[in-house]
C-alpha cells in the first residue's frame, strides 16, 4: 500500500488499497503516479506462467522488461521534461531606493545551443539607457556561468517595474534561437516600513510553520521559552523576517535566499537558412556613381580578429588596409609610410560589445587620448580612432554604429566619400527583429549586413527578408542600396587602379575591355 499522494492534500496519512483510486479519506488518487510492486506483481500474474527458460533468458537480456509489462513501461520511463528557466536570486525590495543587484541562472537549456548566449536586460531601472547586455558562458561541467545585473530604484517612484530578458543562441551550423521572459519586481517607499509593506499575524506558539510566496512577507517575533521550533519558508520572492529574543540559550537559524524562477519562453521560429551561392570572408558593395554623402567603396570584413594596417599592394599585414587622403585625393605614398602593417586589432570584447588594441609602432589616439601599447579598449558610439599618435590626420575614424554582431566605421577626413568599413563577427546572425542599436545618420542610411552561412546577406528592415550577396545579384532592388552599385567578391577591387595610375572605375572597365579584345 501507497500513502495518499494527493497534491491538495500533502498533511493527509491515509493509505491507498491497491487498485484503488482513491484514498480512504477520499482523496483522488493521480492517474501518473508510478505503479506499487503489488501492481506489477498482479500484471505478472495476468500474463499467464513462463517457462523458466525464457524467463532466465529475459532477466538476462532485459530485467526490467520482466519486472514491468509493456502496458506500465511509460509510466516508470517517463521522465519529466526540463523546460528552460531563468533562476533569478539576489532582490530584496526591503532596499528601497538603493542600489541592488541580480544574479541570473540558466537551467534547463537545449544541449545543442551555443557555449555562449546573448543576454539583453531591459527595465525603467537600469541605468545606461535602460538595457544591460552580457554573455552566459557554458563551464567545463556543462552549467553555465552565472551574470550579474546592477539596477537602482533611487528616484523612483514605489510600485512594480517590469524587466524583460531576450535571450539569443547563434552556434555555428544551426538556425538562431531566441527566448524571451519577463517579470515584475517590487519597489517600495524609501521610508516604507515591513509591517507596511504586508501585515502578517503570528502567534508566538511553539511549532510554528510560517510560509511567505508570491512576493508576501513573513515576520516572525518570538520571545521567551526554553524551546522554539519554528519554520519559516520564503520562496517565489517571498522575505521573511525573524526576530528572537532569545537571552540565554543557544539559537539556530538558517536563511533561505530570495530566489525564484521565470521560464524562458522559445519565441524564434528555427529554421535553416539557404546556402550561400558566394561564401566569402571579405567583399565590397561599389557604388558606381555615388550622392552627396555618400561612400564609393563599403567594404566587408566578417573575422574574428580585424587587423587595421598600411595599404600594400604585394603581401599586406592587416585585412583592413588604410592610405592617407588629402584634398587632392589618395595618397599611397608619403604620410601612408607612418601607418604600421599591423596597426590595431579590432575583436569581440569578453563581455559584450568590441574592443580595439594598439599593436603599432606610432600608436593609435582614442578620442585624443593614447591607451597605451597592448591596452585593449571598449568600442563606444561616436570614438576617435586617429592612426597614428606622432602625427595627426594620417588616418581618422569614426565609430558610427556599434550592433549586435559588428561595427561600422566611418572615415572622418578627406576620405570620407571614398569607403566605410562593416567588421561582422564571422557566422553570427543577430536575429529579426534585430535588437535596437543607436547609430549615426551616415550608419543609418546603410544597408543592413550580416554574415552567416559563409557569406554575406542583405536583410531589409521591415520584412526581414534576406538576399545572399554574391556577383551575380542585382541590388537595384535592395533597401537602402542606391542604383549603380555592384557586389564585389574583394574588399579592394580598385587595386588595380592604384597599381596601374587609372583615375577612376570606368578607365578600369575600359582597360579590362581592351585586354579582353
Amino acid at each position: 500500500m501507497n500513502k495518499c499522494s494527493n497534491p491538495d492534500h500533502p498533511h493527509c496519512t491515509y493509505w491507498v488499497l491497491p487498485g484503488e483510486s482513491a484514498c480512504a479519506g477520499g482523496h483522488p488518487q493521480p492517474v501518473s503516479a508510478a505503479p506499487t510492486s503489488y501492481e506489477l506483481l498482479s500484471a505478472l500474474r495476468a500474463r499467464g506462467p513462463a517457462t523458466a527458460h525464457g524467463h532466465v533468458q529475459a532477466m538476462q537480456a532485459t530485467p526490467l522488461a520482466v519486472a514491468a509489462p509493456p502496458d506500465l513501461m511509460p509510466g516508470l520511463m517517463a521522465k519529466p521534461p526540463s523546460r528552460p528557466q531563468l533562476h533569478i536570486s539576489g532582490f530584496d525590495p526591503r532596499a528601497a531606493g538603493g542600489r541592488q543587484t541580480l544574479k541570473m541562472d540558466l537551467r534547463g537549456m537545449p544541449a545543442d545551443c551555443a557555449p555562449h548566449l546573448d543576454i539583453e536586460v531591459r527595465s525603467e531601472l537600469i541605468q545606461n539607457a535602460g538595457a544591460s547586455r552580457q554573455q552566459f558562458s557554458r563551464a567545463a561541467d556543462g552549467g553555465w556561468r552565472p551574470v550579474f545585473v546592477e539596477f537602482s530604484s533611487r528616484g523612483k517612484e514605489h510600485g512594480q517595474y517590469q524587466i524583460s530578458v531576450t535571450l539569443t543562441s547563434v552556434a555555428e551550423g544551426l538556425p538562431p534561437r531566441r527566448w524571451e521572459s519577463v517579470f515584475v519586481i517590487l519597489a517600495p517607499r524609501a521610508d516604507a516600513t515591513l509591517t507596511e509593506i504586508h501585515r502578517i499575524f503570528l502567534s508566538t506558539h511553539k511549532n510554528v510553520r510560517v510560509m511567505a510566496d508570491d512576493a508576501s512577507i513573513a515576520r516572525v517575533q518570538a520571545q521567551g521559552g526554553d524551546s522554539l521550533d519554528i519554520d519559516v519558508t520564503a520562496r517565489n520572492a517571498g522575505i521573511a523576517h525573524v526576530n528572537l529574543d532569545a537571552p540565554q540559550g543557544k539559537v539556530d537559524m538558517g536563511f533561505s535566499t530570495i530566489a525564484w524562477d521565470e521560464d524562458l519562453i522559445e519565441i524564434a521560429v528555427p529554421r535553416m537558412a539557404p546556402a550561400h551561392p558566394h561564401p566569402a570572408a571579405m567583399a565590397s558593395i561599389v557604388n558606381a556613381a555615388p550622392d552627396a554623402g555618400a561612400q564609393r567603396h563599403i567594404r566587408l570584413f566578417a573575422l574574428d580578429e580585424c587587423v587595421l594596417g598600411r595599404f600594400e599592394l604585394v603581401d599586406p599585414e592587416a585585412d583592413v588596409l588604410l592610405t592617407h587622403y588629402s584634398e587632392d585625393g589618395q595618397q599611397p605614398n608619403g604620410l601612408t609610410r607612418r601607418v604600421s602593417g599591423r596597426h590595431a586589432v579590432i575583436r569581440r570584447a569578453a563581455q559584450g560589445g568590441f574592443e580595439i588594441e594598439d599593436v603599432s609602432r606610432y600608436g593609435v589616439l582614442l578620442d585624443g587620448v593614447w591607451p597605451g601599447k597592448h591596452t585593449p579598449v571598449r568600442l563606444r558610439q561616436g570614438m576617435r580612432i586617429e592612426l597614428t599618435a606622432s602625427i595627426k590626420g594620417v588616418v581618422t575614424l569614426e565609430v558610427s554604429a556599434i550592433m549586435p554582431h559588428g561595427v561600422i566605421l566611418h572615415r572622418a577626413d578627406h576620405g570620407r566619400h571614398a569607403e566605410c568599413f562593416y567588421l561582422l563577427m564571422p557566422d553570427t546572425h543577430p536575429g529579426y527583429p534585430m535588437p535596437p542599436f543607436i547609430a549615426t545618420p551616415q550608419a543609418g542610411a546603410l544597408p543592413l549586413i550580416v554574415h552567416h552561412n559563409g557569406g554575406f546577406w542583405h536583410m531589409d528592415q521591415l520584412s526581414g527578408k534576406e538576399t545572399a550577396l554574391a556577383p551575380s545579384t542585382t541590388l537595384d532592388k535592395l533597401s537602402r542600396i542606391p542604383r549603380h552599385t555592384r557586389f564585389a567578391a574583394e574588399p579592394y577591387p580598385e587595386s588595380w587602379i592604384i597599381r596601374t595610375g587609372a583615375n577612376d572605375l570606368h578607365s578600369t572597365v575600359a582597360a579590362s575591355d581592351m585586354t579582353a579584345a
